[in-house]
């Protein structure tokens, strides 16, 4: 579980850098699909910063804390990231869909990562937590 998670979140860090590339890209998005898939679009909008800071850039931030979670097995801390980091992307997926009405390929795939980061994170943290305790010595 901790690899797989581990490589997840790598898979995040790349799907987020590229949707950072498109935030600061000047030329034409390649990813410009349609009216209704344009990842420049959707990262040049208002709601791609926040404070200042791009969202992919927290992205990168955010998988690169669960990669190292999961890397080092703390299940409850990676948990209890995950599970917040879900609501945002579903959020971001919100804004996509209701506000833009423009998706970007790259959120789209990190969605998916973050979900099964997350649904992988509560499952590890039930196995760990059935798992039999070696007893403590007094």
């Amino acid at each position: 579980m901790k690899w797989l998670i581990t490589i997840l979140a790598l898979a995040g860090i790349v799907a987020a850098s590229l949707a950072l590339r498109e935030h600061y890209r000047t030329e034409a998005s390649p990813c410009s699909i349609n009216e209704k898939w344009d990842c420049g679009m959707v990262n040049k909008s208002p709601f791609a910063v926040i404070a200042g800071v791009p969202v992919a850039d927290i992205g990168i931030a955010g998988y690169l804390l669960l990669g190292v979670l999961a890397f080092t097995k703390r299940w409850r801390l990676l948990a209890a990231a995950a599970v917040p980091a879900m609501a945002f992307s579903l959020y971001l997926a919100h804004i996509e869909k209701d506000v833009l009405e423009v998706w970007c390929i790259y959120c789209v795939i990190s969605l998916g990562i973050i979900s099964l980061i997350t649904v992988l994170s509560v499952i590890a943290l039930v196995m760990d937590l059935r798992r039999p305790q070696a007893p403590s010595r007094a």
